[in-house]
């Protein structure tokens, strides 16, 4: 059995996707590099077979019809033999150095029969045409080079969230939990890191700045202009994270916090990107989606709501959005993100 699989979706990716596989073929036979080809109509697919054909015993090339982002992951995760999972999308890659020493603590986990349901490493934004990088690091959150519970979380600041980019988990707890990322939608990372938490017991967390995000690419989801044209997807998700789990059913009271916040920085970002496109339309749409969450689960609202960003995000009139979004902005200065 390998120790991880690392998923790969790839939608058109001929143009950078080698970048990412070579950055992970140094992991050698312990690892398994399954590369998912969604639909592609260029050369991604020769390039997957091309890989599979040379490196038979750690690459996979899985083809499969267009089914978006989330099926791609899925689709890595049903063909994942090894003991952890990871994402690593095609735009992307990772540091060798740390990679190295990630694999060798799982393999030390894995031996000692302590095996943690998540590994937590630090992530860095390639932001195009920025020589300053900045990196997304936990060491103030969470315990380092141990293997901690919920309980032992300290405080995480705002932008200290647990993303794709940042997380590996133990393949079967995500196979028992039941993920199943909804098809051809955008922002579906955010069920990723979302929905298992629940499940999640055991964490480790290594300060290695391991994945390398790039932004920048012409037509990146995660551009403004374009998730603004998508927010009816980015909207969808939210309410999916909204009917996921009843937060407050949750014992630990740190898990269940750290949920609350996360659902409260996607209100914020679909509320924002709702203000920014200046629509009446979209207007509409933050406001049945504050009112969504008021029915599903009015303790969250009221929590959220009273916060210093719901607030923000709901200040009235023309005047009160100039507030949201330079807020916004500020935001997006301090802690660097997209």
């Amino acid at each position: 059995m390998k120790l991880l699989s690392i998923g790969i979706p790839s939608y058109n990716s001929e143009g950078f996707m080698r970048k990412c596989i070579e950055s992970l073929l140094p992991g050698g036979e312990e690892v398994e590099i399954i590369i998912v080809n969604d639909g592609s109509k260029d050369g991604t697919a020769a390039i997957a077979d091309e890989y599979a054909a040379k490196y038979p015993t750690i690459v996979k090339a899985v083809h499969q019809e267009n089914g978006g982002h989330g099926e791609a992951v899925n689709a890595g995760l049903r063909n994942a033999t090894g003991l952890y999972y990871k994402v690593v999308d095609s735009d992307d890659w990772v540091n060798e150095e740390a990679y190295l020493k990630i694999l060798n603590k799982l393999a030390e986990l894995v031996k000692s029969g302590d095996m943690v349901d998540m590994l937590i490493s630090n992530y860095v934004y390639e932001k195009e045409g920025r020589k300053r990088k900045k990196v997304m690091q936990y060491r103030t959150a969470f315990p380092t080079d141990t293997v901690f519970t919920w309980d032992d979380v300290k405080f995480l600041h705002v932008g200290q969230y647990i993303l794709m980019h940042s997380v590996i988990y133990r393949t079967q707890m995500l196979k028992d939990c039941g993920l199943e990322l909804p098809k051809h939608t955008f922002y579906v990372d955010n069920i990723y890191v979302y929905h298992p938490l629940p499940y999640v017991r055991k964490m480790y967390y290594m300060d290695v700045n391991f994945y390398r995000y790039y932004i920048g690419r012409e037509g990146q989801s995660v551009q403004e202009e374009i998730m603004i044209g998508r927010i009816d997807q980015q909207i969808r998700v939210n309410k999916i994270l909204i009917d996921d789990c009843d937060v407050w059913k949750l014992k630990n009271k740190k898990l269940r916090n750290y949920m609350l916040s996360y659902l409260e920085i996607m209100m914020t970002v679909s509320s924002i990107l709702a203000i920014r496109s200046k629509t009446e339309e979209n207007l509409a749409k933050k406001k049945e989606l504050w009112q969504y969450l008021k029915a599903k689960d009015v303790r969250s609202y009221k929590k959220i709501r009273r916060s210093v960003m719901g607030n923000t995000m709901n200040l009235p009139g023309k005047g009160g959005r100039k507030i949201s979004v330079a807020a916004y902005k500020i935001a997006q200065m301090v802690v660097g993100f997209n």
